[in-house]
């Protein structure tokens, strides 16, 4: 009976996630389009002059779906593993894609097809071998987890390396490295991911009749998250200033997500019982899911299309190779006319030599 309550918070776990990341994909789709609407009334920049799009429907229904969607994030920790829940956030970029390219009318070019069709495949990879956590079913429990020497030095390191990078590194390097500002997000957003699994349980435990409000270990993961956050989002939009977004998103999804799966490792022991099997299930999913992110933002405003794909790919492949034949053979008749000429001019030199022989006899 147990075993059937893991798996079931599993499952929920995952289509809480899976819900999660089709709300904010659509997010992004839903304030785009109420954006452009107000362009076409004449509002060129929306936002700007009585914030215009206040008044716009498909604005606040975009604002809506973005919470439905950290909402259902935010509980998924609560039900599935962190190294389920954090690589399948990358779903959400992947459904904004698709729906930019139907309602938007965005080209979705040929590398954002493959990427799209990659980061499937490696999300069904890392749901079917991904890792069970221990059980921690109350505050009490994870108490005993956050005590644990393993997280306490992991997390005394990812606190060490932020600060370094933000007085260190950050004033001297921070406008010329992506990876400066980009890894404070990622080192305090795997601290920030073991608030919200905390915060879950509190929640769960405070619907089930539980007086979790009198624990302090609630308002100490609260406050946490809220300045774990704040950090977080504050050092992504200095890397989004200062580089382009199709660099700083992959490279951000790759370190946050792999500073995630280390932090659940160390504090829920996920990768403790998994056979190797399923260990490099998890690894090659979530790599799949890295190289589907790459190829979709990479190449995003390359205008790929079918007339550049190479000549055996077209439908007049047979012409091509007529043409080809032909001038093949004009190559070779130019090639050949050379050595000809050479062949003659000898020829002609001999018998030269031979006149001027017989002349002189």
């Amino acid at each position: 009976m147990e075993d059937l309550t893991t798996h079931d918070d599993f499952y929920i776990g995952l289509g809480l996630a899976l819900i999660s990341s089709l709300f904010i994909g659509g997010s992004f789709i839903l304030k785009k389009k109420g954006l452009l609407k107000l362009n076409g009334k004449g509002s060129v920049r929306a936002g700007l002059g009585g914030h215009a799009y206040l008044k716009e429907w498909l604005w606040w229904g975009g604002l809506l779906s973005m919470g439905i969607g950290e909402a259902a994030n935010f509980a998924a920790y609560a039900f599935a593993p962190a190294t389920l829940v954090t690589p399948l956030g990358a779903l959400s970029v992947l459904v904004s894609a698709v729906l930019a390219s139907y309602f938007l009318h965005e080209q979705l070019n040929i590398h954002g097809k493959i990427g799209c069709i990659l980061s499937i495949l490696g999300s069904t990879v890392m749901v079917i071998h991904a890792p069970q956590e221990e059980e921690v079913s109350s505050l009490e429990s994870m108490a005993e987890k956050l005590k644990d020497p393993g997280f306490i030095v992991f997390a005394a390191c990812m606190l060490l390396s932020s600060l370094l990078l933000i007085f260190v590194a950050g004033p001297r390097y921070g406008q010329r490295n992506v990876l400066v500002y980009v890894l404070v997000c990622s080192a305090i957003g795997s601290l920030s991911v073991s608030c919200v699994k905390g915060l879950g349980l509190a929640l769960k435990e405070l619907f089930a009749g539980k007086p979790v409000w009198k624990d302090p270990l609630g308002w100490v993961l609260l406050v946490s998250l809220v300045i774990c956050i704040s950090v977080q989002i504050n050092y992504l939009n200095k890397a989004l200033d200062i580089f382009n977004t199709s660099v700083v998103t992959p490279i951000y999804y790759v370190l946050f997500t792999t500073a995630v799966m280390m932090c659940s490792a160390i504090l829920f022991k996920e990768w403790q019982h998994l056979v190797l099997m399923n260990i490099v299930g998890t690894i090659s999913g979530f790599l799949t899911i890295v190289l589907g992110i790459f190829l979709l933002h990479a190449f995003r405003d390359i205008p790929f299309t079918a007339d550049l794909l190479p000549l055996f790919l077209k439908q007049d492949q047979t012409n091509m190779h007529a043409a080809s034949w032909r001038s093949e053979g004009k190559h070779h008749s130019c090639v050949h006319q050379p050595l000809l000429e050479a062949e003659y001019a000898n020829k002609m030199g001999i018998d030269r030599a031979e006149e001027q022989a017989g002349q002189d006899l």
